[in-house]
């Protein structure tokens, strides 16, 4: 089966060019100025659009096993292809928790059936599994995942000397969640002095505070300076914490790196007032001089990456008050959608943007043939229209709990096609066939 996508402006390392491309079976096998002597079964017309490698989103929590009334692996996958993300990794706060490989591969398992998108998961670090972390393979799993503050699950990673030996013995890659449990205790007491148990939607940025996330993300990356660890620093959201980061190295050098989602890029603590719980997320979405900073850091390389942070809700959890309202909330069929927007706006270019949603997930995470257009690597591809407005309204979304933090919001630019290995997923508002994801490999 060979595929033409003929007249797209391709965005790819830092270039933009007007060329073809050709796919065969699951593999790009062509990109070249003119390809249409070449034979080929389908021709996709890429006039006027931009093609993309397919987004790697390195942070997701698609809710299976245990919490599937949320988001399971397919709806959440097809949510994804339907936003041009292509790849995933998914976190181990789970029920039960991913901290066994026996539990690991069964997530594997249950991908291998349903999911439309590439996967993988990360294996869960607690107080006591070290033994488990030692013996999960680097080819085959994206790294393992500490919370070293509390979220959604039990995973909280609190004790200094396991944290200290795990940082020295793991080899992987350590992704981490930083906020200090301390800080946001004593936080969330003094809330609850004072307001009871009506606390203002608006106190989320006060209790999980700037204090409570820097004191947790430098004593990691001091840690990880000190025992060699390769980390990886999870949703920044204040401008205090990007100056820990360095942007001196090139990626594939740097053992110490750094990812911002979306939606600190996109909101700010303003928007309590009218989003309320919608944007209750942990790291907590704090001032516009931290989204600014954000952008500054990500703009000037300390910053390496954009994700989600996907982490869906239902409509009834998330409208209860402050302290029963879980954080989180879904992302993924609109991600690229919103950078693209700051692209329109002149926040970011194309070949930036492509750079921390697609390259440099790849080449952090050292996924195999995945991340680039590239003759050889597989054929994850998206293919947008910077000019096609839309509204995101409950009718076209995709997530399982049925809501977004955008409803009401009108994005210029849509995602029409998406390719999955090759085959054609999503398509001008439509989902397509069956589930084409593949299990990630790394060159490790």
């Amino acid at each position: 089966m060979k595929t033409l996508i003929h007249g797209a402006l391709l965005v790819n390392e830092g270039k933009k060019e007007r060329k073809d491309l050709l796919i065969e079976n699951d593999r790009i096998v062509k990109i070249a100025a003119d390809l249409t002597k070449e034979s080929y079964d389908v021709l996709i017309d890429g006039a006027g659009k931009v093609l993309l490698p397919g987004v790697i989103d390195d942070q997701v929590h698609f809710r299976e096993p245990g919490l599937t009334h949320k988001g399971d692996i397919e709806s959440e996958s097809r949510a994804a292809v339907a936003g041009g993300i292509t790849t995933f990794i998914d976190q181990p706060n789970t029920q039960p928790t991913a901290t066994t490989l026996e539990r690991l591969e069964e997530k594997f398992t249950r991908a291998s059936e349903v999911s439309y998108a590439n996967y993988s998961f990360m294996m869960g670090g607690t107080n006591d599994n070290l033994q488990e972390l030692l013996k999960t393979s680097p080819k085959k799993v994206a790294g393992i995942k500490f919370f070293l503050g509390s979220s959604t699950g039990n995973m909280l990673v609190d004790d200094p000397r396991v944290i200290e030996e795990l940082f020295t013995k793991v080899k992987l890659l350590i992704a981490v969640h930083c906020e200090d449990e301390s800080t946001i205790r004593q936080n969330t007491k003094d809330m609850v002095e004072k307001y009871g148990d009506d606390i203002p939607m608006e106190m989320h940025p006060v209790i999980r505070s700037e204090e409570a996330c820097y004191k947790s993300s430098s004593k990691a990356v001091e840690l990880a300076k000190k025992t060699g660890a390769r980390l990886h620093v999870f949703h920044l959201s204040t401008e205090k914490e990007t100056q820990l980061f360095d942007n001196t190295l090139p990626l594939k050098e740097k053992k110490i790196t750094a990812e911002v989602c979306v939606h600190h890029l996109w909101f700010s603590d303003k928007d309590y007032a009218s989003k309320g719980s919608k944007i209750k997320w942990n790291p907590a979405v704090k001032k516009e001089s931290d989204r600014e900073g954000l952008w500054k850091a990500l703009l000037d390389g300390r910053i390496d990456v954009v994700a989600t942070d996907h982490a869906p809700h239902t409509l009834e959890e998330k409208s209860q008050s402050y302290l029963k309202a879980p954080s989180g909330g879904p992302l993924v069929q609109h991600s690229l959608c919103m950078m693209l927007e700051k692209h329109l706006e002149g926040k970011i270019s194309l070949e930036l943007l492509v750079e921390k949603m697609c390259h440099n997930p790849a080449v952090l995470f050292e996924i195999k043939d995945r991340g680039f257009l590239r003759e050889g690597y597989k054929a994850d591809l998206v293919l947008v229209d910077l000019d096609s407005p839309w509204q995101v309204e409950k009718e076209n979304i995709l997530y399982k709990c049925g809501w977004s933090p955008l409803e009401g919001t009108f994005l210029k630019s849509k995602v029409t096609h998406t390719f999955v290995n090759g085959q054609l997923v999503y398509k001008e508002g439509e989902l397509l066939g069956e589930a084409q994801g593949e299990r990630l490999e790394f060159n490790r």
